[in-house]
């Protein structure tokens, strides 16, 4: 890949996040983290983790990044899952993985603790 391309790529990616962690952010997510994890796997360039405070909340976040995606961006996640139980939610937009916990998910898993090296993570705030 040439070097504007990878640039492009990188920069359309960041945005994405950065559009998603909006979304998130207006429904009132709380804890909203990214993870630059394009040099750990070939899964995707970003993870988002935040946290909903009850499952309806967690369903109504999921959702609502769904449908903005798709209204605004044009996009669908190519996989979504959790959605229903309200747990943990994840929407996979190929190049960035949405984590929607509720706390005690988001404790038992730590995701942040598995992908961050002290560089990679960034706390997302309006």
């Amino acid at each position: 890949m040439a070097d504007k391309e990878l640039t492009d790529k990188i920069s359309a990616s960041k945005q994405k996040t950065l559009n998603i962690c909006k979304f998130l952010s207006d429904k009132k997510a709380y804890g909203i983290v990214y993870i630059d994890v394009e040099s750990k796997t070939s899964l995707c360039d970003y993870f988002i983790i935040c946290s909903g405070r009850s499952a309806t909340q967690v369903k109504a976040l999921a959702e609502n990044v769904d449908e903005k995606m798709e209204k605004e961006h044009g996009l669908t996640p190519r996989r979504k899952e959790g959605v229903r139980e309200g747990r943990w939610a994840v929407l996979d937009y190929e190049d960035v993985i949405v984590h929607i916990f509720n706390d005690e998910e988001r404790d038992f898993y730590r995701l942040e603790r598995l992908w961050e090296d002290g560089k990679n993570l960034t706390r997302y705030e309006d």
